[in-house]
């Protein structure tokens, strides 16, 4: 589980979350990053099992692809909410226009990633939805991330180092949030790629080192080191000695 706090039911149990994609590679992987979290899993392959599923597992948010080949999200999500059924719902799209966006949060969906996606941005906005929605709660309600005198908001995505603002783009701040929320353990380049990057990486190792660089310009200049390679190992993000 991630350093992260934890997540629950109101009543102390695990929250629920179904997945239902026809990608078995990505049901798996997805599946994998939310037990990290130490939640209840399960998977669907399609929409109309999705249906079956979610009657009997009563999640507390679904992570929903849009393209199926028996029943799409949009329909699976029209069901739900016709049934009275109005658990979170993040939608998983390989479109990129506007109005597939559009369509998917009009039609009752909560939130989109649009392929290919880091799986540590689909944690976060599970978090985020369930925590909105009130069907998860926090052990804790802050939810700022602390090493040292670094701080990053996952909520507003603040980050700060000593009362200094940082300004980081989308990929720093997944990475840095990941590093993080793994603080004092160390972290490889693949872990890192298919987390931050993409959950099919293959090769492009190179650009955690680019990535890593920027952060350290960023954040090491304003005091002691803190993010540390572990030579043929991966990187670790630690308060000094």
């Amino acid at each position: 589980m991630s350093t992260a706090t934890a997540l629950t039911r109101p009543d102390g149990s695990a929250v629920r979350v179904l997945v239902v994609d026809d990608e078995q590679m990505l049901t798996d992987l997805l599946s994998m990053a939310l037990r990290m979290e130490g939640w209840e899993v399960r998977a669907a392959g399609s929409g109309l099992e999705a249906l079956t599923v979610a009657r009997e597992f009563t999640p507390d948010a679904i992570v929903l692809d849009v393209m199926m080949p028996d029943l799409d999200g949009m329909g699976v999500l029209r069901r739900l909410r016709d049934a009275g059924n109005l658990v979170p719902v993040l939608f998983l799209t390989a479109k990129d226009a506007v109005g597939d966006r559009v369509a998917g949060l009009t039609a009752g969906g909560d939130d989109y990633v649009t392929k290919p996606f880091s799986l540590e941005e689909v944690v976060a906005r599970l978090r985020a939805l369930m925590r909105r929605s009130g069907t998860a709660m926090s052990a804790e309600a802050d939810p700022v991330l602390r090493v040292a005198d670094l701080s990053l908001n996952e909520d507003s995505h603040e980050v700060e180092r000593a009362g200094t603002s940082i300004e980081l783009t989308a990929t720093e701040f997944e990475l840095l949030r990941f590093l993080m929320r793994n603080q004092r353990r160390v972290v490889s380049k693949a872990q890192i790629l298919d987390r931050v990057w993409n959950y099919d990486f293959g090769g492009r190792s190179s650009v955690v080192e680019l990535y890593i660089s920027y952060l350290r310009k960023k954040i090491d200049s304003l005091g002691d080191p803190l993010i540390n390679t572990v030579r043929g190992v991966g990187y670790m993000i630690k308060a000094p000695q």
